[in-house]
């Protein structure tokens, strides 16, 4: 791998790291998610990166997908289970990771499992690792505490300017052989609970991360100015947050690029338990390296 792009990824991995501590330290009763995902936003941009994506809340049963719109006044509330999923690019070059913070004693040890298996999935990454292997690892420490991997969530991985690629790195046991190769930016991505083991789209207007599809003309102004502003993240996903357009020239903005198929909504993944989540990037070398530790 060439030494600046290695650079590139171990320094987004370096703030990464630093803003899952920072959620970590802020996690609390009473904290609104739009304070939570703006100051860590913020603290990315100021550490030299960018957000890869806006930063994503998920709690109790939301699995994934959450980030807080414009106008949003969701707190953090007395007993949540708290996922933060943190996205930094460095020119591109993008690390994953995510922490899952308990505000209930009853729901550390199911914390525990999904960072017991990303730490065990870790130790099997190499140059020829077959997934199948390390997706039946995951399966095995999570069922061994007693809860339930989600089967239809996976890890993945990265590459520049893209957030999902192949291959998966699934979290259950299954006929699904893909050696891993050298070069590759892997991110393992377990995610346990207590009930059913599979998550199913909510089709929430509230809390919803866009990707751009594709390019076509628009009629008003604030469409336009949005998609230019677009055009410099590259294809990563964005928040209306971060939409230079104010007011009711905003949200019409959003719907006329959303209902001409130009965005598009990552939807609100849901279960019907309590989830947790926890999250590194590895790249497979042959001495892997845990960008985001």
């Amino acid at each position: 791998m060439d030494q600046k792009i290695l650079d590139n990824y171990i320094k987004a991995g370096k703030i990464a790291s630093q803003i899952r501590a920072e959620a970590k330290k802020m996690v609390r009763p009473g904290l609104p998610l739009i304070e939570l995902a703006e100051s860590l936003e913020k603290k990315i941009r100021e550490l030299g990166g960018d957000p890869a994506w806006p930063i994503n809340i998920s709690i109790n049963e939301i699995a994934a997908h959450y980030s807080p719109s414009k106008g949003d006044d969701s707190i953090i509330k007395e007993g949540d289970l708290v996922k933060v999923d943190i996205g930094v690019a460095v020119d591109g070059y993008i690390a994953d990771t995510s922490i899952t913070i308990a505000l209930d004693e009853a729901d550390e040890k199911l914390v525990e499992a999904t960072d017991k298996a990303v730490e065990e999935a870790l130790k099997m990454v190499k140059i020829g690792a077959d997934v199948a292997d390390i997706a039946a690892k995951i399966e095995e420490t999570i069922t061994g505490m007693g809860f339930k991997p989600i089967v239809n969530l996976t890890g993945h991985a990265l590459g520049r300017y893209v957030v999902h690629m192949d291959p998966k790195i699934p979290n259950h046991t299954g006929d699904f052989h893909y050696l891993l190769k050298e070069g590759e930016i892997i991110a393992i991505e377990p995610f346990a609970t207590r009930g059913q083991n599979f998550i199913t789209e909510s089709e929430s207007k509230q809390g919803l991360t866009y990707a751009v599809v594709e390019e076509k003309a628009v009629r008003s102004p604030d469409a336009r100015k949005i998609l230019q502003k677009l055009r410099e993240r590259n294809g990563m996903p964005f928040t209306d947050r971060w939409i230079d357009a104010r007011g009711v020239g905003s949200r019409l903005a959003m719907k006329e690029i959303t209902d001409r198929g130009i965005v598009h909504p990552y939807w609100i993944l849901k279960g019907d338990s309590k989830i947790s989540q926890s999250e590194h990037t590895v790249i497979v070398l042959e001495k892997p390296i845990v960008i985001t530790r």
